[in-house]
């Protein structure tokens, strides 16, 4: 038997724990990332843009077309949302008041429809409308139709993000 020296013996060597070690890390990262990755995915948007993409396509036409018409008419509205209410204000384009029978907002949140509802805002005169409620943080898109005579006088669609209360 030949004498050892000290470099021969401090001299690493790979085993098979330590293959099983590079290769739990390399694939359980791979795992850890990809677990995440779907999670996130599916917690953050429902996937669902309409329901019936074919009925959708059909009425396209017609939305794009009343959707002129809407600003054509030089109607404009501001939506406020502070200390627990909802305020709309519904004005032409010279800035006098807009009268509505019903304004109505649905809001609704842009990846889940579990905390969508709907508001019917009662008129405060001179074009504003309001209604009491407080809206959790995070964004909305708020859906404002307004109706005179039982036909829409104008609808519009804002995006907001409600943080602290305020938007």
């Amino acid at each position: 038997m030949t004498p050892t020296t000290k470099s021969e013996e401090s001299r690493f060597r790979f085993t098979g724990w330590h293959m099983l070690g590079v290769m739990v890390l390399f694939f359980g990262t791979i795992i850890a990332v990809n677990v995440v990755m779907a999670w996130s995915a599916i917690s953050s948007w429902s996937g669902l843009v309409v329901q019936n993409t074919y009925v959708a396509s059909q009425e396209f036409n017609g939305k794009v077309e009343k959707a002129k018409a809407f600003a054509a008419s030089g109607f404009a509205g501001e939506l406020t949302i502070a200390d627990g209410r909802v305020r709309y204000r519904l004005h032409d384009a010279g800035g006098a008041p807009v009268a509505a029978d019903e304004v109505t907002v649905t809001f609704k949140r842009p990846t889940d429809e579990r905390e969508d509802f709907r508001l019917a805002l009662v008129a405060d005169g001179a074009g504003n409308y309001s209604a009491a409620r407080t809206l959790p943080e995070g964004q909305w898109i708020a859906d404002i139709a307004s109706v005179r005579g039982g036909q829409a006088i104008f609808h519009q669609t804002i995006r907001t993000v409600v943080a602290g209360g305020r938007p």
